[in-house]
């Protein structure tokens, strides 16, 4: 047989193309010789696999999809390959030929070829459509268990897909599913499954708890970027469940101990902080600890503190004695040296943040290995090698020649190196560092010999005996010879003067009176000086350290004149540091000079006043009013008149301005935004989409008896997954799933806190109130003729119940139920069955929003969901639709219709394909309403709507007409209410529960707390207190027939000695779907105590999957 392979590529061009070219199909012959068993069918396969060489071009080869739909029942594994490509690719636009194929799917998921069987998968999981959420889902948990490793790693592969659907009742299933393949045998789908955990629930690390020595087994064997995932899974597991390591570099420790041998050269390394825009000496250790608070909390969170927060808070633990930290380091050594270096740097990561400080050294080599391979990689291996170099400089202090320049190296690459240089230079590599900056500073690349010049700057101020050395060469480089020619400067020496001046400004600071002939030189050299920028550093160090020495004082006049003389012509920058320094000198000078300098500061405020640029006027204008003293001062007589007080308020201003303590300020280009070494943020220097900081140290709780627990779990384990007979799910399917454009609708939320349903069965009980049994778990020994009546629910007085005297003395008639052993109570338990009153009348609706008045012009209009049986057919739901005209004007021809009645939104309508839920053509979507035809201001009304929806998931489409105006809006089914009571006693019950067991079963958990509310109100209302066992029952009674349309069949509670304990407490809720009427049970099971939030178990018992899944799904969502 001819592959279709075989075809040259070069014959497919695009349908669009302008040129001639040979026809697409020209090669139909060789696809009718692949496959002449099909015949006619042959010109469709040459479609479908035209498609595939030609995805992603807008050749509408959707146009007739069902030709190549059919085909997907085809034996050929190449036909089969090409129409699930095919599908995958036009399933977003054309849904409904879409959901045609997935019974096929299904059928597919069974295949004995395990490439069927994931390629099935795979397409069931790429059509991303709502509607077949629950199915995919009971796929890929099947196929979690599949014997063939490609189709689990296919099923992990498909979890994330599933989770951008967005739908929250899948989640927790999701989840399961993630921890089911976690435990697998095969490094292949545990690096899947890795990758599904990150996306899907990256912090439910219970999860991995479960798993966790497994995982570390396999770490090694799994492919590299599963590698990298896992990695960071397995650390957050630690840190989460053991704390972080207190030999570590994240455990806050003295300098005392952090220096040893080179490491006290460290002592006076600054950083620039940028918090509070005060930079502060910090050592090595501190940076450190910012490092690992950083890591913890998030640089925002962090640097929002106004000071550093004590680890005394953070939970440790020792690398030495805890064998979870001992198994991570163990398992990721090896991959220090593996062959990718994205798994290198994740790997040097943990054992940055996991490992004792003494091991900490193991990840140098490997990291620099890295350094030889591509420029990107070696640019994000320098980034966190800079990190790593400022928390601990001793880590790679012996290998500074690997950081040397090469000139193939990038701009970034050589700014990266050249702050690790600075930072890790100590007094024996100084020397060496020093004479390969001696050439860098001749690079042709000026604005990298900047950077070497900054880079001089730093390692002078880290390192304070060497600072008259680095001095030295920055004066040669600040007043080079050249600069006295009249040629000026060369291209890009401005930026190296300027930097130059930075530089020895920043040493200056640090000592200033052991730098006073530093000083003398460069305000020697102003005149050869032309740059601006380099010209306003050396007269603000003039006026700064006018007072410094004996020699500079002396020079200040002349200096003074010269920068009087000259104002005019300087550039912005000079002009003001001209003005700075004059008011300065003046405020600091007293005695003879003092007259120069007024008549220096008066000449120039006068050139000020006069200056082109607003910025100096405006300057000028400012000190001549807070120095008017000075100013406005003539003669020796004048003078003293006007010698300042300490009362002229101005002059005091003037000098809380500028003989102020001035602050310390760092050059050097550090930022305090640490982020996890290996992420993308610490590479951009802000949280990238995704980050999240390390989860807090022991936040992880272990339960003594077992592994670790989630509360809300999925299906259950012990059938959730077991799809034997798919054939039904195809009949479900078949019954409920076509909407074009349903998928992309989300649910609208309540607009209000009330709770909405109605419950069934209006009669009074006027039989006994409460009703005693001694049921057991086993169904043969329960009392099956109860009376209809007393299976109601109601609402009379649950107060009126027995009390807890006589309920202890009914115990005590039955001795052996009470002093039963704890393992007999496992198995049979004594409760007691209730039955309710009416409580009908209690039920809260719940409101939702249909239109805003903001979007409606005034007109408000909300719906609630009824309870009541259609009369015009029962495949109806009948919705209670309020009108309220919020505006000042009344609204006329108000009427909501069904958007296919209007022709000219036919675009926009739903398909036209037969509804899953409807087997009646007659069945209107949307009886027509009758309409409103005024609706004055402030007034409200409201009508009863007979719908049916396409979709128990899918809103309805609907159109409101108000004067004349047309409105479209969306009405958003509760899967509450497309079912009915189904009335049954309890024999019925547990005999249609037994029929409905395996893949009909479906289990979730989840918590209840709506009773402890009516607990603290029922105390504080009356000394006398209704049974909690009955506030209870009525709570969750109520809340399942707010939100839902069923049948309360029977509760049973508990009758033990231990009055506060509900474990046992159950109730049985039956309705029947009104589609099929194909019955629906839902068993209600709490454990705990009354008085604390209760564990829920969920269980529907249900025929149609899709749905019960769903009805669960709503169920527990409601029920916390």
């Amino acid at each position: 047989m001819q592959r279709l392979t075989a075809i040259p590529l070069a014959h497919l061009r695009p349908l669009h193309s302008d040129s001639p070219q040979p026809a697409i199909f020209d090669h139909c012959y060789e696809v009718q010789e692949m496959f002449p068993q099909f015949g006619a069918t042959a010109e469709s396969l040459s479609k479908a696999s035209s498609a595939v060489f030609r995805i992603g071009t807008d050749a509408h080869l959707y146009d007739d999809p069902e030709d190549v739909v059919k085909n997907v029942a085809s034996q050929s594994l190449e036909v089969k390959k090409l129409v699930y490509l095919y599908l995958l690719h036009y399933a977003e636009k054309r849904p409904n030929e879409a959901l045609l194929s997935i019974n096929c799917f299904q059928k597919d998921l069974g295949d004995p070829n395990p490439l069927v069987r994931a390629w099935a998968l795979r397409a069931m999981a790429g059509i991303r459509l709502h509607a077949i959420a629950p199915l995919v889902l009971v796929a890929v948990g099947k196929c979690a268990r599949d014997p063939s490793v490609y189709v689990r790693k296919c099923a992990a592969n498909a979890l994330p897909k599933l989770h951008d659907l967005r739908l929250e009742e899948i989640t927790p299933s999701i989840e399961e599913v993630v921890g089911t393949l976690l435990n697998d045998n095969s490094p292949g789908v545990v690096g899947a499954a890795a990758a599904a955990f990150a996306s899907v629930c990256p912090n439910n690390l219970a999860l991995v708890g479960r798993n966790y020595k497994k995982l570390c087994e396999t770490l090694p064997d799994v492919e590299d970027w599963g590698q990298i995932l896992l990695i960071g899974i397995l650390l957050r597991y630690v840190i989460a469940r053991n704390g972080l390591v207190k030999e570590s570099i994240m455990s806050s420790y003295s300098p005392e101990n952090y220096n040893s041998g080179n490491e006290d050269t460290y002592a006076n390394f600054d950083l620039k902080e940028k918090a509070n825009d005060l930079v502060t000496r910090i050592p090595g250790s501190e940076v450190a600890d910012m490092v690992s608070k950083c890591y913890l909390e998030g640089p925002d969170k962090y640097l929002s503190r106004s000071s550093y927060a004590d680890n005394g808070s953070l939970q440790f633990t020792s690398a030495k004695s805890d064998d979870d930290v001992k198994m991570l380091l163990q398992c990721t050594s090896p991959l220090l040296w593996s062959h990718n270096s994205a798994v290198v740097l994740a790997a040097a990561g943990v054992h940055w943040i996991m490992a004792p400080r003494e091991n900490i050294r193991r990840i140098v080599k490997p990291l620099l290995f890295v350094l030889r391979s591509s420029n990107a990689s070696k640019y994000v291996v320098l980034c966190n090698i800079q990190v790593f170099a400022k928390a601990m400089p001793s880590l790679f202090a012996p290998h500074f020649e690997d950081f040397f320049i090469s000139s193939s190296d990038t701009y970034q690459i050589k700014a990266l190196k050249l702050e690790i240089l600075s930072s890790i230079a100590t007094d024996s590599s100084i020397s060496a560092i020093f004479q390969e900056f001696q050439d860098y500073v001749r690079d042709p690349d000026r604005t990298f010999a900047a950077d070497t010049v900054a880079a001089i700057g730093l390692c002078a101020r880290q390192l304070p005996n060497l600072a008259s050395t680095c001095l030295d060469g920055l004066l040669a480089l600040a007043t080079p010879k050249s600069l006295n020619s009249e040629s000026g400067y060369g291209e890009g020496e401005p930026i190296v003067l300027i930097q130059a001046m930075i530089s020895i400004n920043a040493i200056i600071k640090l000592d200033p009176p052991s730098h006073e002939k530093v000083i003398i030189h460069l305000v020697r050299s102003l005149e050869s000086i032309k740059v601006p920028a380099a010209r306003s550093l050396v007269i603000w160090m003039v006026g700064e350290y006018n007072s410094v020495g004996h020699i500079i004082p002396k020079m200040l006049p002349t200096t003074l004149k010269y920068l009087a003389w000259c104002f005019s012509s300087e550039a912005l920058e000079t002009k003001l540091q001209i003005l700075n320094a004059t008011v300065k000198v003046l405020l600091c000078t007293k005695g003879e000079d003092l007259s120069t300098f007024k008549s220096i500061l008066s000449y120039v405020l006068e050139l000020a006043r006069s200056d082109l640029n607003y910025d100096i006027r405006d300057r000028a204008r400012v000190f001549m009013k807070l120095l008017s003293c000075y100013i406005c001062s003539h003669g020796a007589e004048e003078e003293e008149k006007h010698q300042p007080n300490d009362k002229d308020l101005p002059r005091l201003l003037a000098e809380c301005i500028f003989r102020g303590q001035t602050k310390t300020m760092s050059p050097e280009p550090v930022s305090y935004r640490f982020y996890l070494p290996g992420s993308l943020s610490l590479i951009v220097l802000h949280a990238a989409p995704g980050y999240d900081p390390l989860p807090e140290p022991c936040s992880l709780a272990y339960n003594d008896n077992g592994p670790y627990l989630n509360t809300a779990v999925g299906v259950s384990s012990r059938d959730s997954y077991k799809v034997e007979d798919l054939d039904t799910m195809s009949r479900s399917m078949d019954e409920e799933s076509t909407c074009s454009d349903g998928s992309q609708d989300s649910a609208t939320g309540s607009s209000g806190n009330g709770m909405s349903g109605s419950a069934s069965g209006g009669e009074d009980n006027t039989g006994s109130f409460i009703n005693f049994s001694d049921v057991a778990t086993s169904i043969k020994n329960q009392d099956g003729g109860s009376d209809e009546n007393d299976a109601r629910f109601g609402v009379n007085d649950l107060g009126e119940l027995m009390s807890k005297s006589a309920l202890e003395s009914w115990l005590d008639e039955k001795p052996d139920s009470s002093h039963s052993s704890p393992e007999e109570s496992d198995v049979r338990r004594s409760l007691a069955r209730i039955s309710i009153g009416d409580i009908a009348g209690r039920v809260k609706p719940k409101t939702y929003a249909l239109l805003d008045p903001a979007n409606g012009n005034g007109l408000k209009v909300d719906y609630t969901f009824l309870s009541e049986i259609s009369n015009v057919s029962p495949l109806l739901i009948c919705v209670e639709v309020s009108f309220t005209n919020c505006s000042t004007e009344a609204i006329s021809e108000l009427i909501l219709s069904n958007v296919d009645d209007n022709s000219q939104d036919s675009s926009d309508g739903a398909p036209t394909t037969e509804s899953p839920l409807t087997s009646h053509s007659d069945v209107p979507t949307l009886v027509p309403m009758e309409e409103i035809t005024n609706l004055k201001s402030g007034q409200s009304t409201k009508r009863i709507l007979h719908v049916r929806f396409d979709h128990h998931l899918l809103p309805l489409k609907l159109v409101l007409w108000c004067n004349g105006k047309k409105h479209p809006l969306k009405l958003r089914p509760d899967i509450g209410y497309f079912v009915r009571p189904l009335p049954m006693d309890i024999a019925q019950f547990s005999y249609k529960e037994s029929q409905l067991r395996g893949m009909f079963e479906y289990t979730r958990r989840c918590t209840f707390i709506d009773h402890i509310r009516e607990l603290d109100n029922d105390k504080g209302e009356s000394s006398l207190t209704k049974d909690k066992f009955l506030i209870i029952c009525e709570s969750l009674g109520l809340k399942m027939l707010s939100n839902a349309n069923l049948f309360l069949v029977s509760v049973d509670m508990p009758v033990a000695a231990n009055l506060d304990d509900t474990s046992g407490l159950c109730m049985r809720f039956s309705c029947e779907i009104l589609s099929n009427s194909v019955p629906c049970l839902i068993t209600i099971t709490l454990q705990g105590k009354c008085s604390e939030p209760l564990d829920v178990s969920v269980k529907v018992n249900c025929e149609e999957t899709v749905f019960g899944l769903n009805f669960l799904n709503r169920v527990a969502n409601f029920l916390p």
